[in-house]
């Protein structure tokens, strides 16, 4: 049997997956604490079963902090992990970071101020309860109440580990939904931190992604008063992993496969060849579809490792925006031009060939749709101006190469006379958009980023492609900046930015993405505005059988109409 060791977040962990065992549910009384156990453990050993056949896609987002007079707490610095995780070989993982100079990754030091080093497995383990020891031998069940977390009724038990368990063992509260009795959430921490050994608090949800099938999707951590047991400088902080890519590159490729071939037999039962007899392609057609060949392969091969988005979706959103800007202006797209989704926390956007791509973080912190279009038409100008990307990967063979290396081998950054040619024509095209009277919005974003890139150089530093502020130069767009309002940290009814995970849900198992929708909430003060900022994760629970005909829906944060 393979057993999965207790890391502290000196080391790491992760989980995946679930089978499609099917509990029968209880009669309608109140329930028997020992029936609902005994299933909801049952399920946790065939989840983990299934996890090992996933290699998910694990990133770790930190953001130090520290007192702030004004706003409670501030962020003052961060920290970033990307990587893959594999539990048939116990909790390895592959980083898809670069290492520096000294052979490190960049978040193997959490802080260089202090002598713990914090790893990336350590928050990954957030999403698993205990390898494979949950069972009555190792713990104590008692029932607490019953709770809605949104559509999912759901049993609450406080869980104890036995004294004869050990150290490393959950202690908390699990949430046993009554239709499979598959634990959907689980708050606590690890037993037993030491100055050696140390385990954080943490609140971890999993979301419904088929039939009796609930993955681990997002860990929620914070911490402000470590130094009891470590001895030494307080440590502040709070931190979010997310886990998707679940399925992996076959289970996508297959299912769109099948879908094209339906569609293809059903709508197209006989194929025919349109292009004209006796005709070859032209010089410039040949050149075009050898530039869309190199984009087809680095776009597969970032699907493959899963970092960009299932294509559908929240794409025809970003497609319409883009649109909205062409036929303004008169543009003529051809060949069309499309959006793409890297599904990664770093604020960030690009091109590759004829087709923009832009980072998930960045859709959920910016504020409107005009800023989403100042961010987009950027690019667009980069593809009008005929700033093209390199070809090389037109060669199959320059794609295959392991995930470890893919942030190594594509870089899509601009020289900075194409960013400043860019810049020039994107505020002309957005002068005669729909856009035009709002984007004083997009300058307060820019300001909102500038103010904070220092404080969060992780988030701003991009992973492909040109970031949009260094130290405090702002790169893009930032004639927008001359037009906007002043900042005002303070101001209730001024929305600059978003907090993170604002904007998009994102499927872990499909890995497609969609916009939800959240309810305006008043604020009450300056310190719920959370501009860039990690916020707690409170899921509202759907059934995928009952979410089919529903938008996605959070629990709202607190935002500003």
């Amino acid at each position: 049997m393979l057993s999965y060791p207790r890391y502290s977040i000196l080391t790491c962990g992760v989980l995946l997956l679930a089978t499609t065992i099917h509990a029968a549910p209880l009669p309608n009384m109140e329930p028997d604490a020992g029936q609902v156990v005994d299933r909801a453990i049952t399920r946790e050993a065939a989840l983990l079963t299934v996890l090992r056949a996933s290699t998910p896609v694990a990133e770790t987002y930190i953001q130090d902090l520290v007192s702030d007079a004004d706003f409670g707490t501030i962020p003052n610095t961060d920290h970033y992990f990307l990587g893959k995780l594999d539990l048939s070989r116990g909790l390895a993982q592959t980083s898809y970071l670069p290492k520096d100079r000294d052979g490190r990754h960049p978040f193997d030091l959490f802080t260089r101020y202090f002598t713990l080093h914090y790893l990336p497995k350590g928050f990954a383990q957030m999403m698993l309860i205990d390898g494979e020891e949950f069972d009555r031998d190792h713990y104590d069940f008692a029932f607490v109440r019953k709770e809605y977390l949104g559509d999912a009724r759901t049993l609450v038990y406080s869980v104890t580990p036995r004294k004869s368990a050990g150290a490393g063992r959950f202690v908390g509260n699990i949430w046993i939904e009554d239709r499979g009795f598959n634990i959907v959430r689980f708050n606590g921490t690890y037993s037993s931190s030491s100055s050696g050994r140390m385990f954080l608090h943490f609140d971890s949800w999993r979301t419904n992604a088929g039939p009796d099938l609930w993955l681990p999707y997002e860990a929620y951590s914070e911490e402000s008063h470590l130094s009891d047991f470590m001895k030494i400088h307080t440590v502040h902080f709070k931190a979010l992993t997310k886990f998707w890519g679940y399925g992996g590159p076959a289970e996508r490729a297959g299912a769109e496969f099948t879908s094209l071939t339906v569609e293809t037999l059903r709508n197209h039962p006989q194929v025919e060849d349109k292009s004209p007899d006796g005709e070859d392609s032209s010089p410039v057609e040949g050149l075009r579809a050898w530039q869309h060949l190199s984009e087809e392969n680095v776009l597969g091969r970032l699907e493959r490792a899963g970092l960009v988005s299932k294509q559908g979706g929240i794409d025809t959103i970003l497609d319409t925006v883009v649109n909205n800007i062409a036929v303004t202006n008169d543009l003529n797209l051809e060949p069309a031009v499309h959006v793409r989704v890297l599904l990664t926390t770093p604020l960030e956007s690009f091109t590759i060939g004829r087709t923009i791509v832009i980072s998930r973080g960045m859709i959920d912190t910016l504020p409107d749709e005009a800023s989403l279009a100042a961010i987009l038409t950027h690019e667009l100008a980069h593809i009008i101006l005929g700033h093209t990307t390199s070809t090389d990967f037109a060669f199959s063979d320059r794609v295959r190469f392991d995930d470890s290396l893919i942030l190594e081998r594509f870089r899509l950054s601009r020289t900075p006379a194409e960013e400043a040619a860019a810049n020039g024509k994107a505020v002309q095209l957005l002068a005669k958009s729909p856009y035009s009277a709002k984007l004083g919005q997009a300058g307060l974003f820019l300001k909102a980023l500038d103010k904070e890139s220092n404080r969060l150089p992780s988030l701003i530093k991009p992973l492909m492609g040109d970031g949009l502020v260094s130290g405090h130069t702002v790169l893009q767009m930032a004639a927008l900046m001359d037009n906007a309002p002043q900042l005002q940290t303070a101001r209730l009814d001024q929305i600059a930015a978003l907090p993170l995970g604002s904007r998009t849900w994102l499927d872990p198992w499909t890995d497609g993405l969609e916009m939800k929708t959240i309810r305006s909430v008043p604020l009450v003060s300056a310190a719920e505005k959370l501009p860039f900022e990690i916020t707690p994760v409170y899921l509202h629970l759907r059934y995928q059988s009952d979410a089919a005909s529903q938008s996605v829906e959070e629990q709202p944060i607190a935002r500003g109409n």
